[in-house]
């Protein structure tokens, strides 16, 4: 079923206020967890490439499922009526 207009606008909203802080927040808590658990040492964190490809990675990782819900937010709507 195909969501309205009004529904994935009202969902892209939430997504991006309440959804996307806490995916950070969990994308930081995860790069903590690995800095912590597989680098102990001298430098005590992952190489800059290695976190520069996670990050990369986890930043298209929550965009692509989220690719329909955004499509054509910015544009009119199309089912309101055409203006007079």
């Amino acid at each position: 079923m195909a969501l309205s207009y009004k529904a994935r606008r009202k969902l892209a909203l939430l997504i991006l206020v309440i959804g996307l802080p806490l995916y950070i927040l969990l994308t930081l808590g995860v790069i903590g967890w690995a800095n912590d658990t597989w680098w102990p040492g001298p430098q005590d964190r992952m190489p800059f490439w290695l976190e520069l490809v996670v990050f990369i990675g986890t930043g298209l990782i929550w965009a692509l499922p989220c690719r329909s819900i955004f499509r054509g937010i910015g544009q009119a709507d199309p089912d309101a009526p055409p203006p007079r």
